[in-house]
């Protein structure tokens, strides 16, 4: 059974499962289509990814400009700061984020809707990334934003290291100079 916590940008839900231990370990369910649909959110994910990153490692801002994915993300080892950036269209919350931890330990995931960047900081040393996805990865369609755009302004925690960016990563226009939206706001 998941349980869905709404966050303060419409569609945007932590989920955390219910978790079966005992001495020998656990078990749980990390996804159900069935869950999904009695919470409302109609969702078909056709692709997963998992990843893995050292401290301090920061992927994102990303998100792709005409294929947008939803993305259901989570942590298997380790512990990341995870950020969805809401980008659709005439929404209140447009250029506003949802930051959550996510650890192998806490078992939460978010759930990230099409229209949305998406972003994460590694927190312990290392960190296996897991998510799954509602459209195909097109690598010709990918955009971002940097990571510290002085409009957005997210809130990262701070470190012992400094962050390591990809090359890719450092070259995002700002969100002012993107202009990028979805539909799909409210």
């Amino acid at each position: 059974m998941l349980n869905f916590e709404k966050t303060p940008i419409k569609d945007v839900y932590i989920i955390t499962p219910k978790v079966f231990g005992d001495s020998r370990g656990y078990f749980m369910e990390t996804f159900s289509d069935k869950d999904f649909k009695s919470a409302g959110l109609n969702y078909t994910f056709v692709q997963d990814n998992q990843s893995s990153s050292t401290k301090g490692v920061l992927r994102g801002l990303h998100f792709q400009k005409t294929h947008p994915q939803a993305k259901l993300v989570r942590v298997l080892n380790g512990e990341v700061f995870d950020v969805a950036v809401d980008l659709r269209e005439g929404s209140e919350t447009y250029g506003k984020y949802v930051g959550v931890i996510l650890s192998g330990d806490n078992k939460k995931q978010l759930l990230i809707p099409r229209g949305f960047a998406h972003g994460f900081l590694v927190l312990s040393d290392t960190a296996e990334f897991a998510y799954k996805c509602d459209e195909f990865y097109h690598p010709e369609d990918e955009g971002g934003l940097p990571f510290d755009d002085p409009e957005i302004k997210i809130d990262w925690p701070s470190l012992d290291v400094e962050y390591k960016l990809s090359e890719k990563d450092q070259k995002h226009p700002p969100l002012k100079d993107s202009k990028i939206t979805f539909k799909g706001g409210n």
